[in-house]
């Protein structure tokens, strides 16, 4: 395998930067090597042997078994039999790991897999992390990965700092084109001066290849997120958890299906189609969601065939998909209120976008050419940060 992946990459130097170390280790049930084995299994050999100490693990947003099904289903940490470790929890009373939580701990391992849009948690772990260590002076070592849709394209909005969240603490792209390595050292150098940050970085990877053109295996890094077809389209179809259209949710293909009760399939995928995005279809396809938004009920929906993944714009994808509903839902379109991921008062939209004029857009209709240039001149303003951290030897 030419690819290897932090993990990987650690394993194949015989785990040396943490040997003799006290470590904690921030993973779920994704963080897995090239063999397929869990990288607790990597290093609970070690462990016993003496070679390093375990201290504690730390799961983030589904746990570390990925066990929690839907968002802002929080979970509590516990004593792992299997193991004999302590699992704590960073979605749920703490979201940023405590003085209590890291007692003892000198180097903290991150390995989790971000899927290439700022609205997925688990970066914001990451970065909530580095926060934490910098204060206590615990080093922050980061197993990097792939990012599976790749690290080249760049599209989408470009967070303002009035609507950080847990869906986005700091400015990036919404399909930011870099690596949760990438991001921690953009984080440390942004926002956190001084914190000890290493990344073990990704080697062999062609940074226009997908992950499933990289030769590693695929491992769900959340409940909804099944394969990389569905990461392919997430940026955008994340969006309409604002929404009370279905994200698919409760389906065997959710952000690839989306739809409601109160739609036509035809009518729906006749105005995306008419749109002419490219490299896409809008298929028309009524199903049932067995649980979440219009659970039980027969809705009219779209199937997104994403036929062509180089000129594919999953944002704008996304963007259309919601004024879709709006021209064909009969006024029955409509945002989501508070509460959603911690934020109490903001808009889901306005969070998500990271801006206020995204919903504007799709209110009043913008017509999508007009959408894509307001987001190509966010993201290009943003290129010139993202090079220097990702040109970084």
């Amino acid at each position: 395998m030419s690819t290897k992946n932090g993990l990987d990459a650690l394993l194949a130097r015989d785990c040396a930067p943490l040997r003799g170390k006290a470590i904690g280790v921030v993973c779920n049930q994704a963080s897995i090597a090239s063999d397929g084995r869990h990288i607790l299994d990597h290093l609970l050999p070690l462990h016993q042997r003496g070679d390093l100490k375990i201290v504690a693990a730390f799961g983030p947003q589904h746990g570390i078994w990925g066990h929690t099904q839907d968002n802002m289903i929080e979970w509590e940490g516990y004593e792992d039999a299997r193991t004999g470790l302590r699992f704590h929890s960073l979605y749920g009373a703490c979201r940023k790991p405590t003085p209590q939580m890291l007692e003892g701990i000198e180097v903290l391992v991150v390995d989790i897999v971000d899927v290439g849009a700022r609205y997925y948690t688990f970066v914001w772990t990451l970065a909530l992390c580095i926060k934490a260590c910098r204060a206590l002076g615990i080093e922050v070592v980061v197993l990097d990965r792939v990012n599976p849709i790749n690290g080249v394209t760049v599209e989408g909005t470009v967070l303002d700092p009035a609507f950080d969240s847990f869906v986005g603490l700091y400015p990036l792209p919404t399909r930011h084109g870099m690596t949760a390595g990438e991001i921690a050292r953009y984080v440390e150098a942004t926002q956190f001066p001084g914190a000890k940050v290493t990344v073990v970085g990704v080697e062999g990877w062609d940074r226009a290849a997908y992950h499933d053109e990289s030769g590693l295996p695929w491992a769900i890094p959340s409940p909804n997120m099944p394969t990389v077809d569905t990461a392919v389209v997430y940026p955008g179809m994340c969006l309409l958890e604002a929404t009370n259209v279905s994200e698919g949710r409760g389906t065997t293909r959710p952000f690839e299906i989306c739809g409601a009760a109160w739609l036509d399939s035809w009518a729906f995928c006749d105005a995306l189609n008419a749109e002419g995005l490219p490299g896409v279809y809008f298929r028309p396809f009524p199903f049932q969601p067995t649980f979440h938004k219009h659970a039980g009920a027969y809705c009219g929906g779209a199937f997104l065939h994403v036929f062509d993944r180089a000129v594919f714009e999953p944002v704008l994808a996304g963007v259309a998909v919601m004024q879709a509903a709006h021209r064909c839902g009969g006024g029955k379109f409509a945002w989501n209120p508070p509460p959603y991921e911690y934020e109490e008062v903001k808009r889901p939209i306005d969070i998500l976008a990271g801006n206020a004029w995204l919903a504007e857009a799709v209110d009043d209709l913008w017509p999508l050419p007009r959408v894509r240039e307001r987001m190509a001149a966010e993201c290009a303003g943003f290129e010139a940060t993202r090079r220097a951290i990702i040109t970084k030897p």
